[in-house]
């Protein structure tokens, strides 16, 4: 199973990646350096990776999954309500591809700012 580290404001959080269409998309666009953006609690940001909806995309997702949003083309990483929750559910703005797991808690990455600097890269 391939692994990504990502450092996101100076928090580093690891993931695996899954056997995905997308996953495989990212993998072989790192190493990238993107900028944080936050909606509610939920740390997203662009990368290079274009990607397709995959079957089994969703908007509900649970804390830890990585997500790739198609409209804006980013990874999101929901650790807890956005805008659009209904009560404590982490939803995204609309269906997204999982491809991976983060192995940290996510909810570290409640501190990290607009405009934070990113970077992904292999382990």
């Amino acid at each position: 199973m391939q692994k990504i580290k990502m450092t996101i404001g100076g928090l580093i959080i690891t993931a695996e990646m899954f056997d995905t269409p997308t996953a495989d998309a990212i993998f072989q666009t790192l190493p990238f350096a993107s900028t944080a953006r936050t909606w509610g609690e939920e740390v997203y940001f662009d990368t290079p990776v274009r990607a397709e909806i995959e079957t089994d995309a969703r908007d509900v997702v649970e804390a830890g999954e990585l997500a790739f949003w198609l409209a804006g083309s980013a990874i999101a990483i929901g650790f807890g309500p956005t805008p659009v929750s209904q009560g404590d559910e982490i939803r995204l703005a609309s269906p997204c591809n999982i491809w991976g797991r983060a192995l940290e808690d996510v909810r570290t990455l409640s501190g990290v700012w607009d405009g934070a600097a990113i970077t992904v890269e292999a382990l």
